[in-house]
């Protein structure tokens, strides 16, 4: 599934997945904000004001979107890990093993998608916050 300018909020991307002909996976890559280790005045106020910082990656899952309702189903499901979160990345794939417990290309994409985060190349990628609304992020 293409993730496209069609989709504003976490209940477009559900139901987008759900309407795709093929079983669809959901990616999800929670990352926490930081500051670099020696930051410079600009960086400081950015990371200050709440517009700023790294993102680093602390927690990943997939879903099949019949195990989403919603957002809160979403967020509710993190809070079990204990795992502290900003913002999250969501991605999705087809399923091509439904089937199957265990899938390669689920664990190769998440790790694609963390590398991606990593390296702030995140515009493929949609961003929510932790109410939910959609992050849109700018150029540094």
């Amino acid at each position: 599934m293409s993730l496209d300018n069609n989709i504003r909020s976490f209940d477009d991307l559900l139901q987008a997945a759900r309407l795709q002909p093929l079983p669809q996976r959901l990616l999800f890559v929670f990352t926490s904000r930081g500051i670099a280790d020696k930051p410079n005045p600009a960086q400081k106020t950015r990371y200050e004001q709440g517009t700023g910082g790294e993102l680093t990656p602390v927690l990943c899952v997939d879903k099949r979107p019949e195990q989403l309702h919603d957002f809160e189903t979403l967020i509710e499901k993190s809070r079990h890990t204990g795992q502290d979160w900003d913002i999250v990345f969501a991605g999705a794939m087809e399923d091509h093993s439904p089937w199957l417990p265990e899938n390669e290309d689920v664990d190769k994409t998440l790790k694609q998608m963390m590398a991606m985060i990593r390296a702030g190349t995140i515009g493929p990628l949609l961003a929510f916050d932790r109410q939910g609304d959609p992050i849109m992020f700018e150029a540094a």
